[in-house]
């Protein structure tokens, strides 16, 4: 009971401090929100994909789970990792109205994304800002300031909408990038977990300090906690992605079957 305390008065500490930044930002997402579109530019159930993936994404950056990634438990930091690089870019994606989409034609932002968003360039992109905030160095050296902390969340939330782009988003158009594409991408994105999740399942030793060095806050040590978050990288991960590879499956055999 007594660790619980200590740690709910940091995590409270932190919050004060850290979260005016995290609720101005959901604020501004939200408020995204109504430019948007119309109302009749929504297809059904897509204001319910962009809200559910703006509650995710506050969840993922607000206390407790914010607090207690940031500087207690490596498996809640990896939770965090899966739910803000994967899960909520592909909401908040999959909430943007088709409208929307079609403003950025022609532009030069259309034409930036064309680039940075091109399937083998995405893939590119996500996999370097995944290994690169993973790194020991990295994680004990952004995770010691709020700042810092808040720099990752974002280079997550950004890596994440660059790699769900090329499969959701309709602009721009790649009739190449067929759906049997698609899977064999989102494939390769399951292969990249592998390496970080070896190294924090199988390692010997801590690899990071500010979790090694953080006051308990649960019964297991950190080792274990470096492995549990090794296993929620590739189950966690896993389950994310191929769930996403059967959805386009199976839309893509009730095309074919209805052709």
């Amino acid at each position: 009971m007594r660790w619980w305390c200590s740690a709910q008065a940091t995590a409270w500490e932190w919050s004060w401090q850290a979260y005016p930044g995290v609720w101005l930002f959901i604020g501004l997402l939200a408020g995204s929100f109504l430019w948007f579109g119309r109302p009749v530019d929504f297809r059904r159930g897509q204001k319910g994909f962009f809200l559910f993936g703006v509650a995710l994404l506050w969840g993922a950056l607000d206390w407790p789970v914010g607090a207690l990634g940031a500087g207690y438990l490596a498996s809640v930091h990896m939770l965090q990792y899966l739910v803000i690089a994967l899960l909520v870019p592909a909401l908040l994606l999959l909430g943007v109205p088709d409208a929307a989409f079609r403003k950025l034609e022609g532009s030069l932002v259309g034409r930036s994304l064309r680039l940075v968003t091109h399937p083998l360039v995405a893939l590119a992109v996500f996999g370097f800002i995944l290994y690169y905030t993973h790194i020991p160095s990295v994680v004990d050296g952004w995770m010691a300031s709020q700042v810092g902390s808040f720099g990752i969340d974002m280079l997550w939330l950004m890596g994440g909408l660059v790699f769900w782009w090329p499969v959701i988003a309709p602009v721009p158009d790649r009739p190449r990038f067929a759906p049997g594409l698609k899977m064999g991408y989102l494939f390769l994105a399951t292969v990249l977990n592998t390496m970080p999740y070896a190294f924090l399942t199988f390692g010997e030793l801590p690899f990071y300090g500010i979790y090694e060095l953080a006051p308990p806050v649960t019964g297991i040590s950190t080792r274990q906690d470096q492995q549990i978050a090794g296993l929620l990288m590739k189950m966690g991960g896993g389950v994310i992605l191929w769930t996403a590879i059967t959805v386009l499956f199976f839309r893509w055999f009730r095309r074919e079957e209805a052709s």
